[in-house]
């Protein structure tokens, strides 16, 4: 069973910064691109940021330019540096597989930001 396991969230003054960590237990971390995702009350989730297997990333325009993506294949841990904060971002982050096909959520990490 695939579990992922969030950590780093905290309370951040806009403009701050903070670097959430991922590490998936089991098999199944190298090869597969991986994805942030956000929780903010009342929406839905919503995919925030991709690598791949090589390195290669993506982001939502909303924090595109703030937020980088990283992954160390040999640990079995995703990265989120987040930049420039802003209020908007307060949400609880997840991190699962990028695609159709997701492991079990796990508990999130939450950020607060604070204006």
């Amino acid at each position: 069973q695939v579990q992922p396991v969030e950590s780093g969230g905290g309370l951040v003054q806009a403009g701050g910064s903070l670097r959430l960590s991922c590490v998936v237990s089991g098999s199944g971390f190298n090869g597969n691109a991986m994805s942030w995702y956000r929780q903010a009350p009342g929406n839905e989730r919503e995919w925030v940021a991709t690598v791949t297997s090589a390195g290669r990333a993506d982001y939502a325009d909303s924090v595109q330019g703030r937020f980088t993506v990283s992954r160390d294949n040999a640990k079995n841990m995703m990265y989120l540096q987040m930049s420039s904060l802003k209020v908007e971002d307060t949400a609880v982050y997840y991190c699962n597989r990028f695609g159709t096909y997701k492991w079990s959520w796990g508990q999130g990490t939450q950020v607060t930001v604070s204006s």
